[in-house]
């Protein structure tokens, strides 16, 4: 039934970079980005419900009964590939996806996991034996191509720069009539359910109240503020935390909110922009915090978001899947030797004057010249 239902129009940017030989691994990111139907529409084609089985971890079914039980029974009836979906809600999942690799050598396994959290937390005990890729939402082309049936292909960051997106024109027609609308609801596959704000309200209070406190053992209380918390900076994004406030604000310990800022960056709900450092093993220190994509930036605030927020906040998504993005001393954000500036239509050059390999980003523009570039357009890298 699940397949009949799965349709293979379209396919998520990962679909073709996934390994799906690997002996065991593992598709992971926030919720609501389209897991489960990634695995569903790569089992419609290339799998038989003979030697196949789906299985989900949030069924009542495993209530009572052992993971390793059901997978030694498919086995024994000739199973070769098992997809194990939520994994994370499994007790004891990591250590359980490890005897099933070194016991049944003849299967595949395939896990997804919407707490990024959990499968980080355990993943140690898989380093060995599974990889593990991350799912994003839906970039700008993707969106085009799912709810406007505008095809695009993917354009790596030279060509954006290189300004070959103008190959386009006729297809995409009127950018930033889509590109308005993908900021409000397009990076969601479930944007144009008409209950969308309120679907995302939900996975906003399962990360925080549920998924979270599970991982790190917190109580329900510690789950509120961090929902105040998140409230907190989706009212003042982009900003450098202060820590000390911070605590006062949520009432916490300061030396507790370093911790809930990074679990609300890895569940998917902020990004936080650090400074580049000279070792790759030192990580940089937060210099501003975003939410992690528009979409949240409307569910979450109660007045009209900040326009200027929500333009960096678009670039720094689509732009961190392909491409280590760091602050910028003098603009907006470095990625490698380039410099990027972000503004309106109306942003001049003075911010990057004097600057090698430095870019103007400008919002309300169709089309960009030389060192100009629309936003928009950064959202056709994945």
């Amino acid at each position: 039934m699940l397949l009949s239902e799965t349709s293979l129009d379209f396919k998520r940017y990962l679909m073709p970079k996934i390994d799906w030989t690997d002996r065991m691994f593992g598709i992971v990111g926030p919720r609501g980005v389209g897991k489960t139907t990634l695995i569903l529409q790569y089992i419609k084609e290339n799998h038989s419900v003979e030697d196949t089985l789906y299985v989900s971890m949030d069924n009542v079914y495993f209530a009572g009964r052992p993971l390793h039980e059901l997978a030694d029974r498919f086995h024994k009836y000739g199973g070769k590939y098992l997809f194990i979906d939520e994994i994370h809600k499994y007790p004891e999942w990591s250590r359980t996806l490890k005897n099933l690799y070194d016991s049944y050598p003849d299967m595949q396994i395939v896990f997804t996991g919407s707490s990024v959290l959990d499968i980080l937390k355990g993943y140690a005990d898989l380093s060995r034996r599974a990889l593990v890729t991350y799912l994003q939402g839906l970039s700008f082309r993707e969106y085009l191509l799912f709810f406007h049936r505008i095809s695009v292909p993917v354009l790596s960051l030279d060509e954006i720069l290189q300004h070959k997106y103008r190959d386009f024109k006729q297809t995409i027609g009127f950018p930033l009539k889509y590109f308005k609308k993908y900021l409000q609801n397009g990076y969601y596959p479930f944007g144009n359910d008409k209950k969308f704000h309120e679907k995302l309200n939900n996975i906003i209070v399962q990360t925080m109240e549920s998924d979270i406190p599970m991982y790190a053992n917190m109580n329900i209380a510690t789950g509120n503020k961090l929902l105040r918390l998140l409230s907190v900076i989706a009212d003042s994004v982009p900003f450098k935390p202060n820590f000390t406030s911070l605590s006062k604000i949520v009432e916490v310990s300061k030396n507790n909110i370093s911790d809930y800022f990074h679990f609300i960056e890895r569940s998917g709900m902020i990004a936080q922009l650090r400074e580049k450092t000279e070792s790759f093993l030192i990580v940089g220190k937060v210099e501003k915090v975003y939410l992690d994509n528009t979409n949240l930036a409307y569910c979450l605030s109660e007045k009209e978001p900040d326009t200027g927020n929500l333009r960096e906040t678009f670039f720094l998504n689509q732009m961190k899947v392909n491409n280590k993005v760091y602050r910028s001393e003098k603009a907006d954000f470095n990625i490698g030797n380039l410099t990027f500036e972000v503004g309106g239509k109306s942003k001049t050059q003075k911010q990057i004057e004097g600057l090698k390999n430095a870019f103007i980003v400008k919002d309300d523009i169709e089309y960009g010249y030389q060192n100009v570039v629309p936003l928009w357009a950064f959202g056709l890298n994945y």
